[in-house]
């Protein structure tokens, strides 16, 4: 599986992807994460434009997409628990896959830990299958954080072999 930066021509199979993640979201018992259309277009639009945006293709097709972007993260600036360093990092927000491929998150992870030797990441208590992506991974749950609509996240971080 490659990884590459996303182009605009991705935008439309982008969206699909995560309106796939959103019905799978509800479906395993985590309907609140991404809610209400999230991530919108306009936000990925952004994501696209600045260059943190992210896609892996496997046989031609884009079959996962994620953000990364370099810390800090002001997101993160209040937690309720603790990060294990406080070294330049990568945050990496937004991850989703198409639902049928597998190895979406390890190609993420992998190609994050090549840009970076520390990275955050934070996923909703609901979310059981990222949360096993993170921890197969060698994630660390480190704490609470806390959304700017106030709603709460987990919060792990990872030292990569970088």
């Amino acid at each position: 599986m490659k990884v590459r930066k996303a182009e605009w021509s991705d935008l439309d199979t982008i969206m699909e992807i995560y309106q796939g993640a959103r019905q799978f979201m509800v479906a395993q018992g985590n309907p609140s994460q991404w809610n209400e259309g999230y991530p919108t277009r306009a936000l990925i639009e952004e994501d696209i434009e600045i260059g943190q945006f992210y896609v892996c293709v496997e046989a031609n097709r884009v079959v996962g997409v994620f953000a990364l972007m370099p810390g800090p993260d002001p997101t993160y600036e209040r937690i309720e628990g603790f990060f294990r360093s406080q070294e330049p990092h990568g945050v990496i927000h937004r991850l989703a896959s198409d639902g049928r491929t597998r190895g979406v998150a390890r190609a993420c992870f992998e190609a994050c830990g090549e840009l970076y030797s520390y990275l955050r990441i934070d996923t909703h208590r609901d979310n059981r299958a990222m949360r096993r992506a993170l921890e197969k991974f060698g994630f660390v749950e480190c704490g609470l954080i806390w959304l700017e609509d106030g709603s709460e996240r987990l919060a792990f971080d990872c030292f990569t072999d970088r």
